[in-house]
């Protein structure tokens, strides 16, 4: 448990069945018009372009693969308006060794700064880099582009934080609230975008399993509750289309925790992460919320008494969803 609550931002984090939360930066950006121009866009030619100023000075970000920037132009240019943006794109900054603490000359020891430093030092640097990109305009042989950066709300701990705090302090303050002098705190996290196999019985099925996906959040704290359940929508939502192409790739689960401050630290741990598998080139960029629905108050769900049980369920096709109260006193079930 402690682990996820000292986990420096640009530290990796293990976890079971040989998952891994890797840091990196990624930055939502979005292309619009800076001239009268009505050329088609040309992904490949901004790319290139962008890649450059993001390799040369004063920038020169370190290690950036072409693979880690991705730019595509936006569907019917032709009927958008001049203010409406032509093309999206993603950059993702994998390598963040330069903000770890540097080793002193001599004796190869590493300097003294503590994770808070280094989490402010991060801090800094990411406002800096967003400040640094926002409002450029890049000119691809005469015609001109403007750009806008934002940091993915999944990935902005600080902004998550403050959301329920602001949430919860507005709640206190209704008068619809019947219990208006307890205050409360969130407990459940929401994750969309993970693969399903790899939360799965390896050689058993596809599908996510409530037994191995317990034993992967365990790593971040004390789990209470757990759901999973398929995640069709989230291919489609990642393909800008309405179309679900193969059912069951992605779930969607809730997980919530015994305690505010290991719900605290398992925020904190996923945003600005991408979970990666030993022996798969696949960096998953999934999403990360809160809870503000109540799920599990409102949810009616079934506690998982074995996991004979579940292998059943999921080989009869009888449960779309698999979900499980998990208690304290349970624990020794999930080891035999």
């Amino acid at each position: 448990m402690a682990a996820a609550a000292t986990l420096r931002p640009t530290e990796p984090l293990p976890l079971p069945s040989g998952l891994s939360l890797a840091p990196r930066l990624k930055l939502l950006l979005t292309f619009f018009r800076a001239d009268l121009s009505v050329r088609p866009v040309d992904e490949w030619q901004l790319k290139s372009a962008l890649l450059a100023f993001l390799r040369d000075p004063p920038l020169s970000l370190p290690v950036l693969p072409d693979s880690d920037l991705s730019v595509r132009s936006l569907p019917d240019l032709h009927k958008r308006r001049r203010e409406e943006p032509v093309a999206s794109g993603v950059l993702h900054v994998r390598d963040l060794s330069f903000l770890r603490p540097r080793s002193r000359k001599g004796d190869g020891e590493a300097e003294g700064m503590s994770p808070e430093q280094e989490e402010e030092k991060y801090f800094q640097w990411r406002s800096s880099l967003v400040e640094k990109l926002a409002g450029i305009e890049l000119n691809l042989e005469g015609v001109k582009f403007q750009m806008s950066v934002e940091i993915p709300p999944s990935d902005d701990f600080r902004a998550m934080k403050k959301s329920w705090e602001n949430f919860y302090a507005s709640e206190l303050l209704s008068s619809r609230n019947p219990v208006r002098k307890i205050a409360k705190r969130p407990d459940t996290i929401i994750l969309r975008g993970v693969p399903s196999r790899w939360f799965a019985e390896t050689r058993i099925s596809s599908k996510a399993s409530t037994l191995v996906t317990h034993t992967i959040f365990s790593t971040l704290g004390k789990i209470r509750n757990l759901n999973i359940s398929s995640d069709d929508e989230w291919g489609a939502k990642q393909d800008g289309s309405n179309k679900v192409i193969i059912s069951g790739l992605n779930c969607k689960v809730w997980v919530q925790f015994e305690n505010y401050d290991d719900f605290n630290s398992a925020v904190k741990a996923l945003c600005g992460r991408s979970l990666e598998k030993e022996g798969s080139r696949l960096k998953v960029d999934y999403e990360v919320n809160w809870d503000r629905e109540g799920f599990f108050r409102n949810a009616q769900y079934e506690p998982v008494r074995n996991n004979l049980e579940e292998r059943d369920s999921l080989a009869q096709g009888r449960k779309k969803h698999h979900t499980s109260r998990i208690e304290s006193d349970h624990r020794k079930r999930f080891r035999d």
